[in-house]
C-alpha cells in the first residue's frame, strides 16, 4: 500500500466492535486519519448470510483507504469473504489477536497465533484468489510470551505473502498490563514489511514515542480514538467542532441511537461532570442528546 512509503508513520484506527463503523470512520477521516478498519466481521456469518453481509459490511465511495477485518479458521472460508468484498476496499486483514472467550472457544482470534501453518495457509489462499496485485491481507496479532514464537509466526506468514503485520504488544492473558515494546521492536527488526504498533496510544506523543522506541511503520489507536476523534489531527482534547461533526456525519448517515449515544457518551466525558455524564447516559432521544450537548458544550462554532 502506497500509505507506507510517504515516509511518515501511518495512522490507523483500530477494527473496534460496535464502533469503527461507517460514520465513526468519516469522522476520523477529518481529522488526518489515514487508514481505518471495518470491526471484526466473522467471515463464515458474513458468507452464510445476507442479512449478516448487510449490517456487518457498509461503505461508500469516499470510505477510503479501508480494510475489512475478518476472524476465520478455514482459509477457503476467508477467502470467499475477501472476494466479497474487494471491489469495494483495500484488503483484508485476519483478526489472530482478540483474546476474548467466545472467540478463542470457537477457534478464532488469538488462539491462531498458535497454528502458524493455519495462518500462513489463509494468507496464501486470499493471495491466490484476488487478482488484484495491489490487494493488501495483513494479520492483526497479540504476542506470545516466548518472542521468539511470535517472530517464528510473522517471519512464516511473510514469506507467505502477507502485506503487513499489526502487532498490538500484550499477550492473549493480559488487558491493562504495560505495553511490551521491547516484543514489537524485535517483530518489527526481525521482518522485512511494514509493522503497525497497538496498545495504549492516547495521544500524539504516545504516537511519537512507540515509533521511536519500536520503530515501526504505523500505530494503531482504538480506545485513545474514541475519548478524541481528532487525536490524530494533533488536538489534545476533542474540540467542540468534532462533537458537532459527529452529530452531522452520524444523522446524515442514520446511525442507529445506541451507536450515536455511545460515541458522545466517550467524546464528551472528560468535559463534563459525573452528575452531568449520569443525566447525558440515561437519554433516549436524538433530539435530547442534540439539545444537552448544545448546553454542555456550547453551540456550534
Amino acid at each position: 500500500m502506497d500509505l507506507f512509503n510517504s515516509g511518515t508513520t501511518v495512522k490507523v484506527c483500530a477494527p473496534m466492535v460496535r464502533y469503527s463503523k461507517l460514520a465513526f470512520r468519516a469522522l476520523v477521516r477529518k481529522y488526518d486519519c489515514d487508514l481505518c478498519f471495518t470491526p471484526m466481521i466473522v467471515a463464515e456469518d458474513f458468507m452464510q448470510s445476507a442479512k449478516a453481509r448487510d449490517s456487518e459490511f457498509t461503505t461508500n465511495k469516499s470510505d477510503r483507504p479501508l480494510i475489512v477485518q475478518f476472524a476465520a479458521k478455514n482459509a477457503q472460508t476467508l477467502a470467499d469473504a475477501a472476494c466479497v468484498v474487494s471491489a469495494f476496499s483495500d484488503g483484508v486483514d485476519l483478526n489472530c489477536g482478540c483474546p476474548q472467550r467466545w472467540a478463542v472457544s470457537e477457534g478464532y482470534g488469538a488462539c491462531l497465533i498458535n497454528k502458524p501453518e493455519l495462518v500462513k495457509d489463509m494468507v496464501r489462499h486470499v493471495r491466490n484468489q484476488i487478482d488484484n496485485p495491489n490487494y493488501t491481507v495483513s494479520i492483526k496479532i497479540r504476542i506470545h510470551k516466548d518472542i521468539r514464537k511470535t517472530v517464528d509466526l510473522c517471519q512464516k506468514v511473510e514469506a507467505a505473502g502477507v502485506s503487513w503485520i499489526t502487532v498490538h504488544g500484550r499477550t492473549a492473558d493480559e488487558r491493562h498490563q504495560p505495553v511490551h515494546y521491547d516484543a514489537i521492536k524485535t517483530i518489527k527488526s526481525s521482518l522485512s514489511i511494514p509493522v503497525i504498533a497497538n496498545g495504549d496510544i492516547k495521544n500524539m506523543q504516545d504516537v511519537e514515542s512507540t515509533r521511536d522506541l519500536t520503530g515501526v511503520d504505523g500505530v494503531m489507536v482504538a480506545r485513545g480514538l474514541l475519548a478524541n476523534p481528532a487525536m490524530f489531527a494533533g488536538f489534545e482534547e476533542t474540540p467542540l467542532q468534532c462533537v458537532w461533526d459527529w452529530v452531522d456525519v452520524a444523522l446524515e448517515h442514520g446511525t442507529p441511537f445506541t451507536c450515536f449515544h455511545h460515541h458522545l457518551i466517550h467524546m464528551l466525558e472528560r468535559i463534563t461532570s459525573q452528575p452531568e455524564r449520569r443525566v447525558f447516559n440515561n437519554l433516549s432521544r436524538n433530539a435530547s442528546m442534540i439539545l444537552y450537548t448544545n448546553m454542555a458544550c456550547g453551540p456550534m462554532p
